[in-house]
């Protein structure tokens, strides 16, 4: 494996190596895609947000504290009834009130903990999503890489290419000019060539394409690309493959916390049939007075109350029942997806385990194809020499050994993603199996830091 890899970089080492400053081993890539991606850093601050859903249920199991403050003036005239005709004397009322009402909820009806819990469950469906993000962001990562690799080697045996046509296009010039050959010749080989500097420029564009993938998924262009390491470790047989992806796939996963969620909203749906207890304690306090004439009478109070209250729903005119029928029906479309996400994940991982399985048999039989096209490109040269041959037959033997190098390389290059592919088919695609020298990503610190968060943000 080691040998068909580094003969799959070796052109693309000696390419880069030429104009960059250093090189950049996958796994330094995938370190700067792990640190920078903004797919990924707008994953994990969609988790961070969904965390915050835990204190905000808690938040039901303690009392509400509400201030209220006041200042009011009033000015006017007091007429005597006595001697309407009489002076009319200012009258002047100043009012200070300020207060406290706390409101706590005792039951109701087990709603509050069934949101929390189901709160919980919404923080685990976001962390498998977290995980199915990282996955595909590093497999990103590895085939923008491995296409950087792949289209350097194609562009390189294109370049080769051209220049081994051109002196032969010189040749078979001098060639027609001696009589050995025809101006038939000399033109198959001007067409040979400039369809050659045409494939030249396909390649390079593909490169070029391949290039600004990298960079948007690395965060930065390619520069020397090295020779990767071989490939992980992967599932001993097929039916291991399954086994681990029905158990540790995060859709799989997101999918089973979808479903407690979902349950959870059925008991919070059915608390609204239950009665509802809560107390409320409150305090005020009054400071006024009224001036009228020279008389002024003061005018304060301490108001101090308490007392519980019981709700019971009698009749919601069916709102009720119905926002349990939709709860219930919530939960069973999220069975369905449970089932549907495990036959996704076994079909995956069957997809991902054949296509690795291709991948080996075409670089087994592409290996034996270059062999046999460079023997077959030596005789015709040798027998074309001698006449034997025309100059058509050495060109085509030298493109059928173009064309099986580059898929030589492109098979090389499959069965590389292929493996990450399966890795990520099973679930366990992530710095840690990959050996990345990063501070791995713990969503459950933030969730810890939050969790009883009760003031601040």
């Amino acid at each position: 494996m080691k040998k068909t890899i580094a003969s799959l970089l070796a052109i693309a080492t000696v390419l880069g190596g030429t104009g960059a400053v250093s090189a950049e081993t996958l796994k330094e890539a995938l370190e700067a895609a792990y640190a920078s991606n903004p797919t990924l850093q707008a994953q994990r601050a969609a988790v961070r947000a969904i965390d915050n859903t835990v204190p905000g249920a808690k938040a039901a199991f303690l009392p509400s504290v509400v201030g209220e403050a006041s200042y009011g003036e009033r000015h006017g005239k007091v007429i005597n009834s006595q001697a309407p005709n009489g002076p009319r004397n200012d009258a002047d009322v100043d009012s200070t009130a300020y207060g406290v009402t706390a409101q706590l909820s005792i039951f109701n009806g087990m709603r509050d903990l069934n949101a929390v819990r189901q709160a919980k469950a919404e923080v685990m469906v976001a962390r498998a999503q977290l995980q199915n993000t990282e996955q595909q962001v590093l497999l990103q990562g590895i085939a923008a890489y491995m296409d950087v690799v792949r289209d350097q080697s194609v562009v390189e045996l294109n370049k080769n290419q051209v220049q081994v046509l051109e002196r032969q296009l010189e040749a078979s010039r001098d060639r027609f000019r001696v009589g050995e050959i025809t101006r038939t010749d000399v033109a198959q080989s001007e067409a040979r060539l400039e369809g050659a500097k045409s494939q030249l420029l396909a390649a390079e564009a593909q490169l070029a394409a391949s290039r600004g993938a990298y960079q948007r998924v690395i965060g930065r262009a390619p520069a020397g690309l090295d020779t990767p390491g071989g490939l992980p470790v992967l599932p001993a047989s097929l039916e291991s493959a399954i086994e681990t992806a029905m158990a540790d796939a995060p859709n799989v996963i997101a999918a089973r916390y979808s479903e407690e969620a979902a349950r959870r909203g059925i008991h919070i749906a059915e608390g609204g049939l239950l009665p509802r207890l809560g107390a409320e304690a409150s305090y005020s306090h009054t400071d006024g007075s009224s001036l009228v004439g020279n008389n002024t009478t003061p005018d304060d109070s301490d108001i101090k109350a308490f007392g519980f209250q019981l709700t019971v729903p009698l009749y919601t005119g069916g709102a009720t029942y119905a926002d349990i029928r939709r709860a219930k029906e919530v939960r069973s479309q999220r069975m369905v997806q449970i089932v549907e996400a495990e036959r996704s994940a076994q079909e995956t991982a069957l997809v991902t385990w054949d296509r690795l399985r291709a991948a080996r048999g075409q670089i087994a039989s592409t290996e034996a194809q270059v062999r046999a096209n460079e023997i077959a490109l030596e005789g015709v040269r040798q027998e074309a020499a001698v006449g034997s041959r025309t100059t058509l037959d050495v060109l085509n033997a030298e493109q059928e050994l173009l064309d099986a190098r580059a898929n030589l390389i492109r098979a090389q290059r499959d069965e590389f993603v292929a493996a990450y592919n399966l890795l990520a088919a099973v679930g366990t695609l992530n710095s840690g199996t990959l050996g990345l020298d990063v501070d791995a990503y713990d969503p459950e610190e933030h969730y810890d830091d939050v969790k009883n968060q009760m003031i601040g943000w």
